[in-house]
C-alpha cells in the first residue's frame, strides 16, 4: 500500500506565503497598536490646561469620548469600505487588490506618527483599518485558491495566519523599544514621545511588497474564469439567497462573538493596567523611572527635569511596563494559531474545532477578568496575569485564525472576497470591536476606576463568547476539503 507524498511548496509558492504572513502579521500589528498608545496619544494632542496639565486624562467625559471615537469609527470605516473592498476582490482579482491595501495602511500608519491633531489621527487610523480590513479578505481568498489540495490550503492559511499573532508581539516590543529609545530619534513636532515612533513603525511591510511585488501570480482559477469569460458578477444580494443566507448570517454573528472576545476585554488591558490608578507594579516602574532621572541629573550636576518631562518620563515606563505584560497575551495568541493550524488537518468538524477554543474563552476569559479587578493593588500578582493574559490570548486568538480556514470553504468563488469580507468586516470589525466602545461607555467615571474597567470587560466578553457558543449549534458544515466553485 502506497500512500501520497505530501505536497512540497515551489519557490513562487513559498514566496506568496512569506508576503501573506507580513501582511497577516502588520493586520494584527496594526489593530492592537492603538491600545498601546492611546492614553499618552490623547494626552498629547487633547490641549492643555493651567500648569501644562493635558486635558483629556483618563476617566474624564471628553477622554472617554475620544477613546470610544477612536476604538469605534476607524472599525465602522474598516467594515464599510472594507465590504467595497471584498467586492473589488472578487472584481478586479485577488493580487492587486491585496498589494494596494497593504500600501495604503502602511502608509497612512507612517503618517499618524505625525498628527497635529486627534481629527487628524482619527482619519488616518480609519484609512489604516480600510486596507486592513480589505487586506484580510484578500490574502485569505488569494491563499485558499492557490492551494487547491485541501490539506495543503488548510496548512497554509493556518500557518500564515499564525503570524498574525508575531505582528502582535512586534508591536508589543515596538513599543517597547520606543519607550526605551524616543529620546535619541529624531524629534518630532518638538517631542520624543513613544507613542508617534510606534505608530510610524507601521510602514514596514510595505517596504519588501514593493519589491516582490512583480513577482506574485493572481489565482489561477479566478484569473482562468475571468479570462474564458465565465466569472460571475458578484452582488451582495447574492449573500442573502436562500443558498447563502444561513451561512452569511451565522458567520457574520460568531465571527463578530470571536472579535468581541478580544476587543470587549483583552483589548483593555492596557487601559486597566497603566491608567493613574492602575496596576500598583506598573505605577511603581513609573515612579522609579522618574526618581532615577532626578538622582541621574543630580549625580550629573544638571538641572532637575521639569514637571513636563518628569511625565513623559514616567508616560513612557509605564507604557514599556504594560507592553511588558501585554507581549503575554500575544506569545498565547501565537501558541493558539499554532494549536488551530495542526488542529485544523485533524479534526474534520469544523464546529467541533471552533469549540475546542470558543468553550473554554466562554469560561476563562471573564473569570480572569473578574479576579484581575481585585486584584490591581497587589504588585506581587504580575506572574499571575501574565500567566492568566497568556490562556486568554491562547483561546480567544486561535478562533481569528479558525475563519480564515473556514470561510473560503462556504463561499463560491466569485462571491468568496464579498462573502469574507461581509463576515470579517461588518461581523467582526463593526460588531466585534463595538464591544470596546460597550466596555469603554459602560466603565465610563471620574476618576478612572482601573476595576471597573476590568469588571465591564469581563460582563461584555462573557456576554460576546454566549452568543457566539450557542450560535455555533447552527454554523454550517462545509464539505471536507472543496472550495465551493
Amino acid at each position: 500500500m502506497t500512500t501520497a507524498s505530501p505536497l512540497r511548496l515551489t519557490r513562487t509558492q513559498w514566496l506568496i506565503c512569506g508576503i501573506a504572513a507580513i501582511g497577516f502579521a502588520f493586520d494584527i500589528y496594526e489593530l492592537l497598536m492603538l491600545p498601546l498608545i492611546i492614553k499618552p496619544a490623547l494626552a498629547a494632542l487633547g490641549g492643555v490646561g493651567v500648569g501644562g496639565v493635558p486635558l483629556l486624562v483618563p476617566g474624564s467625559p471628553e477622554y472617554v469620548k475620544w477613546a470610544r471615537t477612536l476604538f469605534f469609527v476607524p472599525a465602522i470605516a474598516g467594515g464599510v469600505f472594507g465590504l467595497l473592498g471584498g467586492y473589488l476582490t472578487d472584481r478586479l482579482g485577488r493580487r492587486r487588490v491585496l498589494t494596494f491595501s497593504i500600501l495604503l495602511y502602511a502608509l497612512s500608519a507612517f503618517a499618524s506618527g505625525y498628527a497635529t491633531s486627534l481629527t487628524q489621527l482619527l482619519v488616518l487610523r480609519c484609512l489604516v483599518f480600510v486596507g486592513v480590513c480589505v487586506e484580510f479578505v484578500a490574502a485569505v481568498a488569494w491563499l485558499a485558491e492557490l492551494f487547491p489540495d485541501g490539506t495543503q490550503r488548510e496548512k497554509v492559511l493556518g500557518t500564515t495566519q499564525a503570524f498574525s499573532s508575531l505582528g502582535g508581539l512586534l508591536v508589543g516590543g515596538a513599543n517597547v523599544l520606543a519607550a526605551n529609545i524616543a529620546i535619541h530619534l529624531p524629534a518630532i513636532h518638538g517631542g520624543h514621545e513613544a507613542w508617534r515612533y510606534t505608530l510610524i513603525s507601521g510602514v514596514i511591510p510595505a517596504l519588501p511588497l514593493i519589491l516582490i511585488r512583480p513577482f506574485l501570480p493572481e489565482s489561477p482559477e479566478w484569473q482562468r474564469k475571468r479570462d474564458a469569460g465565465l466569472l460571475k458578477r458578484p452582488s451582495f444580494a447574492a449573500l442573502f439567497s436562500p443558498e447563502l443566507r444561513r451561512t452569511t448570517i451565522l458567520t457574520t454573528l460568531v465571527f463578530a462573538a470571536s472579535y468581541g472576545l478580544a476587543f470587549g476585554a483583552i483589548q483593555q488591558l492596557p487601559q486597566i493596567l497603566g491608567g493613574p490608578k492602575g496596576y500598583a507594579a506598573v505605577l511603581a516602574t513609573a515612579k522609579a523611572a522618574q526618581d532615577k532621572a532626578v538622582k541621574d541629573a543630580e549625580s550629573a550636576g544638571k538641572p532637575t527635569p521639569n514637571p513636563g518631562r518628569l511625565k513623559q518620563i514616567a508616560g513612557n515606563a509605564t507604557d514599556e511596563a504594560v507592553a511588558r505584560v501585554t507581549i503575554w497575551q500575544e506569545i498565547g495568541g501565537l501558541a493558539g494559531r499554532i494549536a488551530l493550524a495542526i488542529l485544523a488537518v485533524r479534526i474534520l468538524s469544523r464546529r467541533a474545532l471552533l469549540r475546542v477554543f470558543q468553550i473554554p474563552a466562554l469560561v476563562f476569559v471573564p473569570l480572569f477578568f473578574w479576579w484581575t479587578a481585585g486584584s490591581l493593588g497587589n504588585a506581587d500578582t504580575l506572574a499571575p496575569i501574565k500567566i492568566g493574559i497568556f490562556i486568554a490570548g491562547f483561546f480567544t486568538v486561535a478562533q481569528f485564525s479558525f475563519w480564515g480556514n473556514y470561510i473560503p470553504l462556504v463561499f463560491p468563488l466569485h462571491l468568496r472576497g464579498t462573502g469574507e469580507s461581509f463576515a470579517a468586516n461588518i461581523g467582526g470589525r463593526v460588531f466585534g470591536t463595538a464591544a470596546a466602545w460597550i466596555t469603554i461607555s459602560l466603565s465610563a467615571s471620574t476618576p478612572p476606576n482601573p476595576a471597573k474597567i476590568a469588571l465591564m470587560a469581563a460582563l461584555v466578553a462573557g456576554g460576546y463568547a454566549l452568543v457566539g457558543a450557542i450560535l455555533t449549534r447552527w454554523l454550517p458544515e462545509p464539505k471536507q476539503g472543496r472550495l465551493e466553485e
